[in-house]
């Protein structure tokens, strides 16, 4: 498992990944106080569709 730190602009482009990271079966998501930034715990399998799912929907990863 990898945690994954998102940040994004705004807070409409962090819950459209949240949502997207969903169809991934992603569970453990944590939303941050700003309402543009989560952290998920992610299968080691999925972590390159998560970071790319980030990055396509406008925001960046810290791991």
């Amino acid at each position: 498992m990898t945690t994954i730190h998102a940040m994004f602009e705004d807070g409409e482009r962090a819950k459209e990944a949240r949502h997207k990271l969903r169809f991934l079966r992603v569970d453990g998501i944590d939303e941050g106080a700003d309402g543009a930034s989560w952290t998920a715990t992610v299968g080691d399998e999925l972590v390159e569709r998560a970071i790319h799912l980030v990055r396509q929907t406008g925001g960046t990863v810290e791991l």
